[in-house]
């Protein structure tokens, strides 16, 4: 089964991953376990961007579902461009959107995914509105995508 990304979705990062020797498997391309670490490479690097990181004593976000469309293999050597997006947006929760591309192939999506992200308060183990000020960061408050490289 295919999951589709929403047409309504806004785009608010962008970070660049080397594709490994280490990432591949024994047939020669990436293994699709690594799709998933790019995907959490590129929130973790939006989150940490905005100020947002995890608080272990705090609130912060927690994945509650993934997933991953895998349309073209991605293989070494080259690098990996990942293109994150927001979705819908809830009092607690929201969603996000991944585009996988080559850098010497932009035009061309290897792989389309995503994630729920749920606000929780860690010390509580339960899901919190999130405070106006995430919520304005997470929504991109009109701001162009941050573009930075790994």
């Amino acid at each position: 089964m295919k999951l589709e990304l929403p047409e309504k979705k806004r785009l608010v990062h962008s970070v660049v991953a080397n594709i490994r020797w280490g990432d591949m498997d024994a047939m020669g391309h990436v293994n699709n376990t690594i799709y998933f670490r790019y995907m959490e490479m590129a929130r973790l690097d939006w989150f940490f961007g905005m100020g947002l990181p995890a608080k272990p004593q705090g609130e912060g976000p927690v994945i509650v579902n993934a997933f991953c469309n895998f349309i073209k293999q991605l293989e070494f050597p080259g690098d990996v461009l990942v293109r994150t997006y927001v979705g819908e947006m809830g009092r607690t929760s929201f969603d996000t959107y991944h585009e996988l591309l080559r850098t010497d192939d932009p035009d061309t999506v290897c792989a389309s995914g995503g994630a729920t992200v749920v606000w929780v308060d860690f010390p509580k183990q339960k899901s919190v509105p999130m405070s106006d000020h995430a919520r304005a960061l997470i929504q991109g408050s009109g701001q162009p995508p941050r573009l930075s490289a790994s």
